[in-house]
Order: C-alpha cells, then structure tokens, then sequence
C-alpha cells in the first residue's frame, strides 16, 4: 500500500460558509462516503483546512497505486456533484502509522 493526500478544493473560497442546501446535502454524503472508507482501513484521517486563504478539505488515503488512489476520487459524491468541486492527489514518499509503515516502493 502507499500513501496519498488529497486535497478537495471547493467551487468558491467562502464556500465553508455559504453552502446552499443542495451543497449541503452533497458534504453530507461526501462525509458519510469518506467516513465509511476510513472504518474500512482505506482513510488514515480527513477533514476540512481552515487555511486562511480559503477552507478545503484534506485526506491521507492508502491505495495500491495512483489508479486505485483515482477511484475513490471518482467514487467521491462530492466529485459527482455538480458543484464544481476538484480534487488534488499527491503521492506520498512514505507513511507511518501506529500499525506500521508504508512506503511509496
């Protein structure tokens, strides 16, 4: 397994706190997708970034290889909306855990 960060950059940068119900609606499902891959072992941690120069939301993902890392992109309901919503995936060069280490080899 490798480690991967993803940054999911919003359609607006006050959109923490401006969401319609429509794009409220959509976060909820993406925290609830998010949150069921992180009970599966998939997700070390996620949340949103109040950086000052903008919120985004954040998520170390272990995955086979950038594909596998692309699917759960892709799977991600916020992804699927049309909200505008993108996403950066970074590879890690190496991850450590309280159950182990895993390296990008």
């Amino acid at each position: 397994m490798k480690g991967f960060v993803f940054r999911l950059i919003p359609p607006r940068p006050d959109f923490a706190f401006t969401m319609t119900d429509a794009e409220r609606s959509t976060m909820l499902e993406h925290m609830a997708y998010w949150t069921r891959l992180a009970e599966e072992g998939q997700v070390l941690a996620f949340g949103p970034v109040n950086d000052p120069s903008g919120p985004y939301g954040i998520g170390i993902v272990l995955a086979d290889d950038p594909g596998t890392a692309e699917l759960i992109r892709d799977a991600d309901p916020a992804m699927a909306s049309s909200h505008g919503f993108r996403t950066e995936i970074a590879p890690m060069l190496g991850v450590v855990t309280p159950n182990g280490r895993f390296d990008s080899r």
